[in-house]
Order: structure tokens, then C-alpha cells, then sequence
């Protein structure tokens, strides 16, 4: 956990509003959830909360046991199964708010991870997948990144080769596949994905390599996305990986992740859940994903993207002066301090861009 500072906090909030309008201009309408659920409702969606993940706590009122939402995707299927299912199809739902997890990731500090998202339901594969990948490009673009990557996979293709296999056998070659750890994965075909990861010709391979296995036809599915998705001129970001894999269960189709420069971490992922819903007995296909801010921050870093700062005034002035009171009702922020020399000090200290001496605006250097 940690604190946000001033300059910190508008950053992010300014970042969430970017993204949060382009969900807005595709349809997508706001939903707040609050920040811990029932553990029933995430075991529900998630599978079982392993410990070693989740802050749990029993609710004083009712004695249930609740946690501390490691995901927001199981709160949007309860929202949607219960309070909005008298509502006509398609479900399209934006979100902000932060996840617990007691795991760190490859490049993580915090367990605290702020983000922003959408759940998509009622549309099926490829459209819905489609808009989906679609939307996150333009939300990434408008939080100012230009040079990012989608890499882009199916659930549906590991799940049909481990099908015939153990619980426990799935769960450790999973785990294999996505450390890409080939000594610990013991099928051809399996350790063959592994080295399939790259542009649209690692995918025709694998499609090739596939072909008469169970898992042919999410290989199929996965080159009609990838294609139409360069067709939407997504060319230049997509990437591909047959052999990726996720944590949670309930993706069972198509799944991806973002990445950029300067950061250790995917920026966004997503992906198809069809069968969540139905476990909340609503039954309809679904799909999301979300962006991690933290992480887009930092490639927003490396990549020297910098946005002017809204202008913030200090007017050297009585604490009643009336310009103050005109730069507000222009929408401009602006406080009034009487002294010239601790106005000064003050704007820099608190990241104001200009002193308004008398009529004149002066810009406040760093």
C-alpha cells in the first residue's frame, strides 16, 4: 500500500479520465463496486481464493466471510446477473477502482493496483473480441501511448490439450507454460508452443501444428481475430502467443495483454469469459478487460510523453480579491496570497504554472 502526493494523484486521476472517456464514447456506461466482496461471490467467479492471495476478514454484522477484491470481473457478473439482468442485451460497463493482491508480480512493488476497465456482455466472439481489442488500442493511444504491443492468444488452445489430463497435472503444466519453463513440460505439442510467439507467421505455424488436435479449432478461431483485427489497422500492435496462459478461471476464449516499454509488466489484459455468467445464473457470453495504471504511468515515463499542465494560478492579492473569483468562474483553479515573494514559493512548491500580478499572468518557472 502507499500514499499518493498531489502531483502523483493528479497524474492518475488525469490518466483515469482519458481512458474512462474513450470507454465513454464507445457506450460504455459507469458502474462504482465497492472495494470488498462477499468471498462467496469471488470464489464463484474466480475458483477457490488461494490464501496466500486474498486479505480475507469475517463482516462483524453477519459473520460472513468477505476479502478484499482481488478482481473486479466477478463483482460486474453479480451486477449483472442480479441488478441489471431486466435490462436489454448488450451489458456494455466501465470501471474505476483499485484490486488487493498479496502477490507481486515480475516488476511489482504494491499490492494495491489502480485501474481502469470494461466488461462486455451479451457479445459473442469475434465481434465482441474484436471491439475489445479495438477499444483498448484507443484508450492506450489516448492516454498518450504510441508504440505498445497486444499480444493476443486463446485460452480455448491449452485448455484443449490439457483437457484429458488431472486437475493437478493441469494446474502444473499451466504453471509450466507460463513461467515457459519446456523442462517442466512434458508434450510435444505443448513444449512446441512455447516457441511460438511473434507475428502472424509464428501463428499460421501454429495453426499448422494443431491441426487435427482438440485444440485446432481455437487455433482457427485465434488467426480469424488476429486478421480481422490487422484489418481494423491494428497491424502494427498485434503480437501473438499460442502458448499463453492465465491464472484465473474463468477465461475460455480469446485473451491478451499490452505491452510497452519501460515497464516490466502488461499495461492491460483482458480477455473471454463465457461460462462466468452462467455461474451467477445468467447465462450470456462475455468478455473485458482492464488497464493497470501504475504500470501505463511508467510507460508513459519511458517513453517521455508529457502533457501540458492546466493552468493554475496564484494571484498576489487580498484573500477576497476578486480575480480570483473570475478565473473561477472560467474554470480556472486559482487562491490568492498578499505577499509577491511567499506567492512564489508557494506556486512552486504546489505545482501552480502562473503568478497573476495585477492584470498580467507571469509563467512560474520550476
Amino acid at each position: 500500500m502507499r500514499d499518493l502526493l498531489p502531483e502523483e494523484a493528479a497524474a492518475r486521476r488525469a490518466l483515469g479520465r482519458r481512458a474512462l472517456s474513450r470507454f465513454e464514447l464507445h457506450g460504455y456506461a459507469l458502474v462504482t463496486l465497492p472495494v470488498f466482496e462477499f468471498a462467496e461471490v469471488l470464489e464463484r467467479g474466480l475458483g477457490t481464493l488461494d490464501p496466500a492471495d486474498v486479505l480475507r476478514f469475517v463482516e462483524p454484522e453477519s459473520g460472513e466471510v468477505a476479502a478484499l477484491r482481488p478482481d473486479m470481473t466477478p463483482q460486474i457478473a453479480r451486477v449483472v446477473a442480479t441488478r441489471l439482468r431486466d435490462r436489454p442485451p448488450p451489458f456494455r460497463l466501465a470501471y474505476e477502482g483499485t484490486v488487493l493482491r498479496r502477490r507481486s508480480g515480475r516488476a511489482r512493488k504494491h499490492r494495491q493496483i489502480p485501474q481502469v476497465g470494461v466488461e462486455l456482455a451479451g457479445v459473442a466472439g469475434p465481434q465482441g473480441d474484436l471491439e475489445l481489442l479495438a477499444l483498448a488500442a484507443d484508450a492506450l493511444r489516448a492516454m498518450g501511448l504510441e508504440r505498445f504491443t497486444i499480444d493476443v492468444g486463446d485460452a480455448g488452445v491449452v485448455r484443449a490439450l490439457l483437457a484429458r489430463r488431472p486437475p493437478e497435472e493441469q494446474a502444473r503444466l499451466s504453471e509450466a507454460l507460463a513461467r515457459k519453463d519446456e523442462a517442466e513440460v512434458d508434450d510435444a505439442t505443448l513444449r512446441a508452443l512455447l516457441g511460438l510467439h511473434g507475428g502472424r507467421d509464428a501463428l499460421v505455424e501454429g495453426t499448422r501444428l494443431l491441426a487435427g488436435t482438440a485444440a485446432s479449432g481455437a487455433a482457427a478461431r485465434l488467426l480469424a481475430l488476429f486478421d480481422a483485427a490487422a484489418a481494423r489497422g491494428l497491424e502494427g500492435h498485434l503480437a501473438v502467443d499460442l502458448g499463453e496462459v492465465r491464472g484465473f478461471a474463468y477465461y475460455t476464449g480469446s485473451i491478451f495483454h499490452a505491452y510497452a516499454a519501460g515497464t516490466g509488466d502488461a499495461i492491460a489484459s483482458g480477455g473471454r469469459y463465457d461460462e462466468l455468467l452462467a455461474r451467477f445464473g445468467f447465462e450470456a457470453p462475455a468478455a473485458g478487460f482492464a488497464v493497470d495504471l501504475d504500470r501505463a504511468s511508467e510507460a508513459l515515463r519511458a517513453a517521455a510523453v508529457q502533457r501540458e499542465a492546466p493552468m493554475r494560478v496564484v494571484v498576489v492579492g487580498a484573500p477576497d480579491d476578486a480575480r480570483v473569483a473570475e478565473l473561477h468562474a472560467r474554470g480556472v483553479a486559482a487562491v490568492a496570497i498578499a505577499d509577491r515573494a511567499a506567492a512564489l514559493a508557494w506556486a512552486r512548491a504546489w505545482g501552480f504554472t502562473h503568478l497573476m500580478v495585477g492584470a498580467a499572468l507571469e509563467a512560474v518557472s520550476p
